[in-house]
Parts: structure tokens; C-alpha cells; sequence
């Protein structure tokens, strides 16, 4: 039997909706072999939920990709939270000696206030154009995300989120995923894929739910998935899309404060 081996670079999520635990639940549904290096461990406080984020250190982190890429091959890779600009510029010296495709979920730890997003950590977004996207397969931000990444304040519409494509395009990325998902006007989810030539837009029913911990996570690590398994871009983007509108029909209250979606709506037929 020969299966696919995918590797994520990522955080662990205690409540096991996102992060390395959302990523290993993918893999496994869509077929590949999901193996992890942990960059981060996030607990929670219990009675808000309120989130506590410990590091790994560097060198440990070096040995668990040291484990993967050189003990066992990969046939793809994503990153997801990389909580610093030190793990930041060593993915990136990692990722410039691979053949593999690379998906990059640039995660940015942020937070929201009255309406109101603000990046905390604006170095790790620097560090991210310099040492990860001219890597990038394809990268998946969120509009926040793209927000930053295109050195914009706001995306509020179609039309700003290709010109952030754009941007995110000429910092060396191949592919430019952003997921528009329940941010647009209207009754559909729209995400807009750009390779430098060519806009492509992919809609699905929006899902009114607010249990959706994990989605970005899961998105990317789909997309991962059907790249390893010699998917084009679109292709990967277009499955995806289809399987996370049905995993956000699925998803389930965990607790008062968060639940996920269900990843067993990504199992293949």
C-alpha cells in the first residue's frame, strides 16, 4: 500500500478543534499519512477559555523536523502558528531546500475588541514575507491575515481582497488563497484563489454557525492533502472548499465558549 506523508509545522490545541490536532484529523480523513512537529502548546483557562500559550524550544523543535524530513520524507508540508521570529526564520531555512509543495497558513496571533482587529506580534509578519511566503506553494490567510501580509487596513470587499492578492503574489508566493468564507456580503461564502495570471472564485452555501474553531486550520491542511496526493491548486481548493461547508453544517457546541467543526465530514467516499 503506498500513502502519501505530510508533515505540519504547527501549534497543539488542547481543545483539540485546531492546530496540529485539526491538521492529524484531516490528513487522516483525506488519506495521507499525517505526521507533526510542534511549535507551541496552547491550554486554556478553564472557566473563560482565555488562552495560555507555552513555547517549545527551538532545539526540540529542530529535532522532531529533523525526525520527519530527514529520517522519514514528506511528499508535502504546511506550517501553521509559529509563535516567533526565531521558529519563523528557521522554518524558512528549512523550507528553501525542499522539492515538496509547501502550504503556508500564516496564523498571526491577534486580538478582537470592540469591532476592532490588531495584530500583536507585527515582526512575526515581517519575518513571515522574508522567510516563508517566497516558499510558498500556496499560502491561506484569513482577511485578516491578508490584511496584513498586503499592508492594507481592511479588506471589506471582493475587489480589495484581489488587489491584497496581488500583493501577497509578488512576495514570492505561487498561489494566493484568500478565505473570504462569512466576511462578504450576500448568502454566499466566497474564497479567491490568484496565481499571478488569474483569478478564480470558489462559492459554497454560508453556514450560519458559530462553532467553527479549527476552520482555517482544517482549510489548509485539506488543501495539503490533495497536493500530496497530485491535486493542482485548484482542484485542492475547489474539494476543500466543498468539505468544509459540509464539516460547518456538522460542527458541535464543545463547551459554552468554543466548539469545531466536524472533520469527520472530510472522511473520503
Amino acid at each position: 500500500m503506498s500513502i502519501k506523508k505530510v508533515l505540519t509545522i504547527a501549534g497543539s490545541d488542547t481543545s483539540g478543534g485546531a492546530g496540529i490536532q485539526a491538521d492529524l484529523k484531516t490528513f487522516q480523513e483525506r488519506g495521507v499519512y499525517g505526521m507533526s512537529a510542534i511549535t507551541v502548546i496552547v491550554a486554556m483557562e478553564p472557566k473563560t477559555l482565555a488562552h495560555e500559550v507555552f513555547l517549545v524550544e527551538l532545539s526540540v523543535i529542530k529535532e522532531q523536523i529533523d525526525t520527519v524530513i530527514k529520517g522519514i520524507g514528506i511528499d508535502a508540508l504546511k506550517t501553521g502558528m509559529l509563535p516567533t521570529v526565531e521558529i519563523i526564520e528557521y522554518v524558512g531555512s528549512v523550507l528553501k531546500d525542499l522539492k515538496n509543495p509547501i502550504v503556508i497558513d500564516p496564523v498571526m496571533v491577534c486580538k478582537v475588541t470592540s469591532g476592532s482587529t490588531e495584530n500583536l506580534f507585527p515582526e512575526n509578519v515581517t519575518a513571515m514575507k522574508k522567510y516563508l511566503l517566497p516558499y510558498a506553494t500556496v499560502v491561506t490567510p484569513n482577511l485578516f491575515e491578508a490584511a496584513q501580509l498586503a499592508g492594507i487596513e481592511k479588506i471589506n470587499t471582493i475587489e480589495e481582497a484581489k488587489e491584497a492578492a496581488k500583493k501577497i503574489y509578488d512576495l514570492g508566493a505561487k498561489n494566493v488563497v484568500i478565505k473570504g468564507r462569512k466576511f462578504f456580503a450576500g448568502d454566499k461564502s466566497v474564497d479567491i484563489l490568484y496565481n499571478g495570471k488569474n483569478f478564480e472564485f470558489f462559492e459554497s452555501e454560508k453556514i450560519d454557525t458559530e462553532w467553527n474553531h479549527g476552520a482555517g486550520c482544517t482549510f489548509s491542511a485539506s488543501v495539503t492533502a490533495e497536493i500530496a496526493k497530485g491535486a493542482t491548486v485548484s482542484q485542492s481548493v475547489a474539494t476543500t472548499k466543498k468539505l468544509i461547508a459540509e464539516a460547518l453544517k456538522q460542527s458541535f457546541k464543545l463547551n459554552d465558549y468554543t466548539g469545531p467543526l466536524n472533520h469527520k465530514a472530510f472522511a473520503l467516499k
